[in-house]
């Protein structure tokens, strides 16, 4: 599946309002969602992008390999906006 170019230029970061961006993967069915401007990830569950800010995963912890955070940690790790 690929994202719909006109979908990605409508959807927008729920936490800071940033443009977001397919993240590449090692396949050829993307994982997530990147905010540019506050790095917040957004996975993609049955081909449908999850824009939930208590949903979002920090990029530093989606690269390590974190795709399912619990909520307490995030909020932490993201001083409490996530």
């Amino acid at each position: 599946m690929t994202i719909d170019q006109e979908l990605l230029k409508i959807l927008a970061c729920p936490v800071c309002r940033g443009r977001v961006e397919v993240l590449p993967s090692g396949g050829s069915i993307p994982e997530g969602l990147c905010c540019g401007a506050c790095s917040a990830v957004y996975p993609i569950r049955d081909d449908i992008p999850v824009m939930l800010k208590e949903e979002a995963i920090m990029r530093a912890d989606w690269d390590k390999g974190e795709r399912l955070a619990v909520k307490k940690n995030r909020q932490e790790r993201a001083g409490g906006y996530i």
